[in-house]
């Protein structure tokens, strides 16, 4: 199956984790950010979760986390079109674009849950999602 030709369509963002810890935050210390990336599948619905995670921290102490998951419904000719045996392979160039679409979400959920307090200055910066996603991923439709 073709990548460009893949059907699906956005249906559902949720916030899977918000914290700050404010006894770990200096307003002038450097600042790092961690970004954590997963996929879950759910074969009977056909939908394929893109859980990304953000924490920024300051001497290897997190002051901000946050979790968003992105849902995908992939519709039944492309779904078709994936499987073989009792795998589902989804090729890298499609599951990169699902990811840069929940980058984008974190990146609005992150503004929106700081929005008014002293986190608001931390902004998701751009990411590379091509180096995030390095490989097809595959699912077992196995039970």
């Amino acid at each position: 199956m073709k990548e460009a030709n893949v059907g699906f369509a956005l249906v559902g963002i949720k916030t899977e984790q918000y914290a700050t810890f404010n006894e770990n935050y200096k307003d002038k210390a450097k600042t790092g950010l961690n970004t954590g990336l997963e996929f879950k599948f759910n074969k009977e619905d056909k939908i394929i979760a893109v859980v990304v995670t953000i924490t920024f921290e300051q001497n290897k102490k997190a002051f901000l986390k946050l979790q968003v998951s992105c849902h995908f419904k992939i519709s039944e000719d492309s779904f078709k079109g994936f499987c073989n045996d009792s795998i589902i392979t989804l090729p890298k160039g499609f599951m990169t674009h699902l990811t840069m679409i929940t980058v984008s979400s974190v990146r609005g959920v992150l503004h929106a849950k700081t929005e008014g307090t002293i986190f608001n200055k931390y902004l998701l910066p751009t990411l590379d999602v091509t180096e995030m996603v390095k490989e097809d991923v595959d699912f077992s439709l196995d039970n």
